[in-house]
């Protein structure tokens, strides 16, 4: 009776104060369906909107762009060819993996407002996936190795492989890993060895997975771990210093037997420069004014 009565004061407080209750609401907010399947997305309504509520379907993909599905009614332009709206509920003809993200039913009218929001998830398997693996590393140095699919949705975990054998994502909780040094992220591909050792060489693959379909692996190959050759970086360095020491005392060896040609000393020359002598004068006796002038008489 208490109940009963707390319940009924409610709605008289409601009605008296003018405040209308109104929802909207899906039935599945969470949508998986395979690739080029048809799939119902709905939404329901109650509440005073109205005489003609509008009813409007929003999309954001993964990139969170946002564009409308069903704008005044009618669907737009790039889903008018497989999308029909019939209620407040959204009807996919068929879906690509283009649709994954989320769906927003907004419903107006009456100055209410309200929204409900509806995930889609496209199955698509994942391809074989692109593997790089490096041919040699040396001991100590790191090495990386990718692993990346493109195709799958939702997005592939990654497994990585060693001679045929899973590599656990957690090492160290496996007695017969518990050693190992490498990280693995199983969300992105990579495998990464900070500081690899000789036990690390194999042939090495990895397998990408999702709900959509079976699992695909790629190639692989063979990863060696080398020593660092020390005695090859000394006997390259000796035969260096060998022909450098050759080098030189060749060179003394041909200054001193004369074959190299000597530095001539020459002494520097004065410069000369040329003045024309003048066949007239201009009016002066000095001798030095460049005049021809005749010291002496001759005689026949």
């Amino acid at each position: 009776m208490f109940v009963s009565g707390l319940v009924s004061v409610a709605l008289f407080l409601l009605a008296a104060t003018g405040v209308r209750g109104f929802t909207v609401t899906t039935n599945k907010a969470d949508v998986r369906v395979k690739e080029n399947l048809g799939i119902d997305l709905s939404c329901t309504f109650s509440g005073d909107f109205g005489s003609n509520p509008r009813v409007e379907w929003k999309f954001k993909n993964l990139k969170q762009s946002q564009v409308y599905v069903i704008f005044d009614g009618k669907p737009t332009t790039s889903y008018a060819s497989r999308v029909t709206m019939y209620n407040s509920n959204l009807r996919f003809a068929t879906v690509t993996r283009d649709d994954n993200g989320m769906y927003d039913c907004e419903v107006s009218g009456n100055g209410q407002f309200g929204e409900a929001r509806v995930k889609l998830t496209v199955l698509v398997p994942p391809s074989a996936p692109l593997c790089r693996i490096p041919s040699s590393v040396t001991t100590g140095k790191s090495a990386l190795l990718t692993c990346h699919d493109t195709d799958g949705s939702p997005p592939p975990k990654y497994r990585w492989f060693k001679n045929d054998v899973p590599l656990p994502a957690e090492p160290g909780k496996i007695a017969s890993f518990k050693n190992s040094t490498y990280k693995l992220n199983v969300n992105n591909g990579n495998l990464e060895f900070p500081k690899t050792v000789k036990t690390d060489l194999g042939q090495y693959y990895c397998e990408a997975s999702n709900e959509a379909g079976p699992p695909q692996r790629c190639r692989g190959g063979n990863m060696e771990i080398r020593d660092l050759n020390t005695g090859g970086i000394v006997a390259g360095v000796i035969v260096a210093l060998l022909l450098v020491a050759l080098l030189v005392f060749g060179i003394w060896y041909a200054n001193k037997k004369g074959y190299l040609p000597k530095k001539s000393e020459s002494k520097p020359k004065p410069s000369v420069v040329y003045q024309p002598t003048s066949m007239y004068g201009g009016g002066g006796d000095d001798d030095d004014d460049g005049e021809f002038k005749q010291k002496s008489s001759f005689v026949v």
